[in-house]
């Protein structure tokens, strides 16, 4: 088993980056790349790539971040726009990459990281649909990255993550927890206008604690019996 990690580049702008992104990946030891509506790919984006040319010609293009996010087990969004209070929960808690490693040293399955537009980065909606929030700490008298760079650092952190034989959760198995989830709190009269936050606290919760499929289960289980209950 091992822990497969897919880098998502989110409607890049350069195509320069988009090929020194693929550089980078090689640098590391990956290979898994997906673009979701990037600009157009040619000379400039073939030259920077060098000879992870394989990489930027096997990138996957898709339309929808729900399509590039597809089979993962935890989706992770970096961002250099963090929450500074604890009741703007979209963009907190984050983490920053070297804890990567103890988080997911000694599990299995597929890790996706978005990278945001150059200029704009992801807009909220966007970031709800991470289970984990990433940031890359940067001095304040220039916090930008590069694109490139910023991919860098995170698979530097990643790149000798020891894999083990504990599974992640599958996706759609957290789907069903959430919509279970969502059910309860319909059964329970839980006020309508605090229900969205609600729900993504409950998936940044379950983000963080990276859920194995029989604590997925368990989860449920419980649901189910306070359900009947009801």
């Amino acid at each position: 088993m091992s822990l497969d990690v897919r880098v998502v580049l989110v409607e890049p702008l350069y195509q320069g980056n988009v090929g020194s992104v693929t550089r980078v990946m090689k640098n590391f030891g990956f290979s898994d790349l997906v673009l979701v509506n990037p600009c157009k790919l040619e000379a400039e984006a073939c030259a920077m790539s060098s000879h992870a040319r394989d990489i930027l010609e096997n990138a996957r293009i898709v339309s929808t971040l729900e399509e590039a996010v597809g089979g993962a087990n935890i989706v992770i969004g970096t961002t250099g726009s963090t929450g500074s209070k604890i009741y703007k929960h979209i963009r907190m808690p984050y983490y920053v990459p070297r804890e990567l490693r103890g988080k997911f040293a000694g599990m299995s399955g597929t890790v996706v990281i978005l990278f945001g537009r150059e200029d704009q980065g992801f807009n909220n909606d966007e970031m709800k649909a991470c289970d984990m929030i990433l940031t890359i700490p940067t001095s304040d008298i220039y916090p930008i990255m590069n694109l490139s760079h910023a991919v860098g650092i995170v698979l530097y952190e990643m790149s000798d993550i020891e894999a083990g034989d504990i599974p992640l959760a599958e996706g759609f198995d957290l789907e069903l927890l959430h919509e279970h989830l969502e059910e309860l709190m319909v059964d329970i009269d839980y006020p309508a206008h605090k229900k969205d936050k609600t729900m993504l606290m409950f998936k940044r919760i379950f983000g963080r604690a990276q859920l194995i499929p029989r604590e997925v289960q368990t989860l449920r289980g419980v649901i189910g019996r306070i359900q009947r209950k009801l």
